[in-house]
């Protein structure tokens, strides 16, 4: 009789952030033992790994046995002093590292759609940094590039309770943002399929006026919608760095220069952002007394 093959190990990186906790629970559905990589306790379907990968010291013997590795690790809204040059590159650089010790087969990386027409924004550049490092190195990658999340396109919904949306230029530029559901599931199939990248979004691409007239929708408000000139976006890019601290510009530039342009990735999934915003809403109005 032959014995069952003993389940593959999957390590991830960022697993308690919006992406992470969708890959941790995409790949224990799928029979896969997962270690998450975390820095305190929290409440995951895996194997918690006490470590900071900021410190490459707390990562020996971490990946031990696993088979692959995946970093959606990267700055959000940190506050501790960290920067996108210690997060978003050198703590990945030592995660690989990690990895080639330990002999892991694939090392995946969650990237962002369109980073080479924003080399300039410094959260990207490091990203960029490390993707080149990766695939300069000997393991196996693969590089996911989402076009953005359904968690971004709250600010919409923002401005939408807000009593209007406030777009830059036209308002045509489109994207297709994608569920962290939807993402995990693309992501998991990239690497099963052995893809070396894949640029991903949702399955639906809007332009910016209809992503704001789809908020005052789910919000049953007129929509009202102010263009600005593109001009402004351009120049809050240039101004935001000397008047914020980078904890606000960092996030802020990214954002503005995403807006500039199609963000439109290979499309994946079946969850609607109608429904997103539906379900939002519905929350906002549950919590307001």
């Amino acid at each position: 009789m032959t014995e069952a093959l003993a389940p593959k190990t999957v390590l991830i990186a960022g697993a308690t952030g919006y992406l992470g906790r969708h890959l941790t629970a995409e790949y224990a559905r799928r029979g896969w033992r997962v270690r998450a990589l975390v820095r305190r306790d929290t409440d995951l379907p895996a194997e918690l790994i006490h470590a900071e990968a900021t410190r490459p010291e707390t990562l020996t013997g971490c990946m031990e046995g696993v088979d692959l590795v995946i970093s959606a690790l990267g700055i959000t809204r940190q506050t501790d002093g960290l920067t996108y040059r210690d997060v978003d590159y050198q703590a990945n650089v030592n995660l690989l590292e990690e990895a080639l010790r330990e002999g892991v087969d694939r090392f995946a990386y969650i990237h962002v759609l369109n980073a080479d027409r924003m080399a300039h924004v410094p959260l990207v550049a490091a990203k960029s940094g490390f993707v080149e490092r990766l695939l300069a190195s000997p393991v196996a990658s693969t590089v996911i590039a989402p076009s953005g999340y359904f968690s971004d396109m709250g600010d919409f919904l923002s401005m939408a309770q807000a009593g209007r949306a406030w777009l830059f230029g036209d308002g045509q530029h489109r994207l297709n943002p994608i569920h962290g559901a939807d993402l995990a599931t693309a992501t998991a199939e990239a690497i099963a399929a052995g893809r070396d990248w894949l640029d991903v979004g949702g399955p639906e691409v809007f332009t910016h006026e209809a992503l704001a007239r789809l908020a005052f929708a789910a919000l049953d408000r007129p929509a009202r919608i102010t263009r600005l000139p593109d001009a402004l976006r351009r120049a809050a890019l240039r101004l935001l760095p000397w008047v914020t601290p980078t904890r606000i510009h960092g996030p802020a530039q990214f954002f503005l220069t995403a807006m500039g342009g199609d963000m439109v990735g290979e499309c994946h999934g079946t969850k609607r952002l109608a429904d997103h915003f539906l379900t939002l809403s519905a929350n906002s109005e549950r919590m307001t007394p």
